[in-house]
């Protein structure tokens, strides 16, 4: 599952978890002395388009099979791909995608879920969030086969916009099923699954009784419990800048999700103006303002992917508001004439103790 209208920023964990190993794997190391020391075990390997890198840590007294736990997570991954990639021709959503209109098309209730979730976010977002954007990504070059980057007739935006809109989608809980309204719409979950995933591979790991943990998806993540020193993980954000990749704030996460989604690295230029890959639905045209990069925290990584992507279309004003109004903690970095600025909304500030 490869996002085409996604960039997220890249992230430096200071475990190190994602330069120990090699492509795919398990590893073991231990750290302390005595009952009190605790064995950090890396797993990683691809999904997704991506990879995914885990880091668990147990009592050194306490054994875990990471070999079988390796094996789950990618049973699990493997799973949530056939249900909602767009690159398998059969996936739940693929056949959606290929569907007919007016008729109920029964798929998991994973995909219900993740659908339902879009949809609920679309509609608080007044269509900043879409999953049926993707019409409009194609056509101004962002989608798989970008072809010459130049502007799109006018007349060609408006009949992709025509395809274009979350109101053509309907769910049903039970028995689960999606149903389209027009033949035209296309759902991609690219800036919600990864979220999900990150989710679903917790909550497996929750289930093994594991309290120390780290799971990142493509820059998706969730945290819990305590990192192998016995201290809050903790993560970084990136610098948004496409020439290089150095830390910005590095970020404690205690039981929260975090995800990033930037502008900063997919984007062209037609007569000195850029067009970033960032889609509004609402117009039909790359958003238009100096929001190079958000980071939003919360319980939930499946929604913390949804509305970092909802924030990257709103922008550093309406986007401010917004989830100021709805509490919900985001780290805003802005792009000016005189450089890069950080905001906070009033929940980070709450739950890191920032200051503007």
């Amino acid at each position: 599952m490869t996002s085409v209208n996604r960039q997220h920023a890249w992230f430096w964990c200071l475990t190190l978890l994602a330069c120990s190993l090699q492509v795919t794997g398990c590893r073991n190391e231990e750290s302390g002395s005595g009952s009190a020391a605790l064995r950090k075990q890396l797993i990683q390997g691809p999904t997704m388009g991506t990879t995914y890198h885990i880091t668990v840590c147990t009592p050194s007294t306490e054994k875990v099979d990471t070999g079988q736990l390796k094996q789950d997570i990618d049973q699990l991954l493997v799973e949530i791909n056939q249900e909602m990639s767009t690159y398998i021709k059969d996936s739940e959503l693929s056949l959606f995608n290929q569907a007919e209109p007016d008729q109920w098309l029964p798929v998991s209730p994973a995909v219900v879920k993740v659908v339902s979730a879009g949809l609920e976010l679309s509609e608080d977002s007044g269509g900043a969030f879409d999953m049926t954007v993707g019409p409009l990504v194609n056509l101004w070059h962002f989608g798989p086969d970008p072809g010459k980057r130049t502007l799109p007739p006018e007349e060609k935006i408006e009949a992709a916009r025509q395809k274009v809109g979350y109101h053509h989608i309907q769910v049903q809980e039970s028995p689960a099923a999606l149903k389209k309204l027009i033949p035209e719409v296309y759902v991609d979950l690219s800036a919600i699954a990864k979220g999900y995933g990150v989710d679903a591979v917790a909550e497996l790991i929750e289930a093994r009784g594991i309290e120390n943990y780290l799971v990142e998806i493509g820059g998706e993540m969730r945290a819990r419990g305590v990192n192998q020193r016995s201290e809050a993980w903790k993560v970084g954000i990136e610098k948004p800048v496409s020439q290089t990749r150095v830390v910005q704030k590095i970020v404690p996460l205690d039981n929260l999700s975090m995800a990033t989604s930037g502008n900063y690295r997919n984007f062209f230029e037609v007569d000195g103006v850029s067009y970033s890959h960032t889609i509004d639905p609402r117009t039909g045209r790359p958003a238009m303002h100096g929001l190079a990069s958000v980071t939003v925290v919360g319980k939930n990584c499946m929604n913390c992917d949804a509305i970092a992507t909802c924030l990257m279309v709103l922008g550093p004003a309406e986007g401010y508001n917004w989830v100021k109004e709805r509490n919900i903690a985001a780290y805003f970095i802005v792009k000016t004439d005189a450089g890069f600025t950080e905001r906070f909304s009033p929940a980070w500030q709450k739950q890191f103790g920032e200051e503007q």
